[in-house]
């Protein structure tokens, strides 16, 4: 059986909104499919709980509140075209400055 590779709409670095949810945050990083707990998945209401078979993101998120970590699908994600800046406290590790409405992934060293 061939499986189906299918593309990430949303970019590392690139600032997105909760399509139903009122928070946004920074994509940085992106599973192809589903990568994450059978209870996280069983925790999403039914009726709202999105495929497996796509894109998961990992964003620094803030909503009025806080600022976390969210994994979102690309189902329930739109672009946010604001151009505000996000203000996690993690962004600095991980990117710099805001152009265009893309942050830009810092040089990290693996060591």
């Amino acid at each position: 059986m061939i499986e189906k590779i299918r593309s990430a709409k949303y970019r590392i670095g690139q600032v997105v909104r909760h399509r139903v949810y009122p928070f946004r945050g920074v994509v940085f990083d992106v599973d192809p499919i589903f990568d994450n707990s059978d209870d996280w998945y069983e925790a999403i209401p039914e009726d709202i709980r999105p495929n497996k078979d796509q894109p998961f993101y990992h964003l620094l998120a803030e909503n009025d509140e806080n600022e976390y970590i969210a994994y979102v699908s690309e189902q329930n994600l739109v672009s946010d075209d604001t151009g505000e800046p996000i203000r996690h406290p993690q962004l600095l590790e991980l990117f710099e400055q805001l152009e265009d409405g893309t942050y830009h992934a810092r040089d990290v060293e693996i060591h």
